[in-house]
């Protein structure tokens, strides 16, 4: 390479991290309908060290559960999703189709240390030990050793065919949001937030477009006579100022006899 040849920039590309459970899908398809020369990259991780990879610079944004560091993160809500209990199929529980927590009181409950609700208290009667993992606790309860309260999507994404699940109406919800670094708000992290929040493709982009500009009008030169405004002319003869046409008759009676002088 000589030293007048410049080195080509680099495409830009959009990384996107996601944790169990949330489902990119549809915003990435529209991304790259959109975008197709902008490379998007899914990055899967886990629920807990999400806040670590965006902190990294390891993904531009990320689909997350909240809480996060607002003082660090901004981030936008998304959806809340529904809790529910995994059950085995034999299980009295899965006689109803919606219990509560208080249901639960006396039953185990397994806690797994990766747990993504945001417990005070965790329901039922605690487990022995502490499994590592939400996948770990799932063995457990297919196991017949106790059962997993958990946001519906990771019920669905541990599916067997040997377990169900039901929901638990007053239990807290599991809130998804889009959560990137606020100091690094880039170009393409404005496209997505665009995207997940349902803009046209004219505007799908944060970032505040200019106004066009307004064309001035002429000002009327000096002595200029302004033109008539449509069919404010005079009335067309055979007609009444209101516009009524006459008849002939009516026409020629106007000029008929004179009057007689008194």
């Amino acid at each position: 390479m000589t030293g007048t040849e410049k080195t080509p920039a680099a495409t830009p590309s959009f990384r996107l991290a996601y944790v169990p459970g949330a489902t990119p899908a549809k915003w990435v398809r529209i991304w790259n309908e959109r975008l197709a020369d902008t490379p998007l990259t899914l990055v899967p991780v886990a629920a807990a060290e999400a806040a670590d990879v965006l902190r990294r610079g390891d993904a531009d944004a990320g689909l997350v559960r909240l809480p996060v560091d607002r003082t660090f993160f901004s981030a936008i809500p998304l959806y809340t999703e529904t809790t529910v209990v995994l059950v085995p199929k034999d299980h009295v529980v899965s006689a109803v189709e919606e219990i509560t927590l208080a249901d639960l009181a006396d039953e185990i409950v397994q806690h797994p240390l990766d747990d993504v609700m945001d417990w005070e208290r965790p329901p039922g009667q605690p487990a022995f030990e502490r499994p590592a993992t939400t996948a770990d606790a799932v063995e457990l309860v297919a196991a017949g050793v106790g059962l997993l309260v958990v946001p519906q999507s990771l019920a669905r994404l541990h599916h067997r065919r040997d377990l169900t699940y039901r929901t638990v109406t007053d239990a807290p919800g599991s809130d998804i949001a889009l959560a990137w670094p606020e100091e690094r708000t880039t170009e393409q992290v404005e496209d997505f937030i665009g995207i997940v929040r349902g803009r046209t493709v004219n505007s799908s982009r944060g970032r505040a477009q200019a106004p066009a500009p307004q064309e001035k009008k002429k000002p009327a030169a000096a002595g200029a006579r302004r033109a008539p405004a449509r069919g404010s002319g005079r009335p067309k003869p055979g007609t009444k100022q209101g516009g009524k046409q006459q008849t002939g008759k009516q026409q020629a009676g106007k000029r008929g006899k004179p009057r007689k002088r008194s």
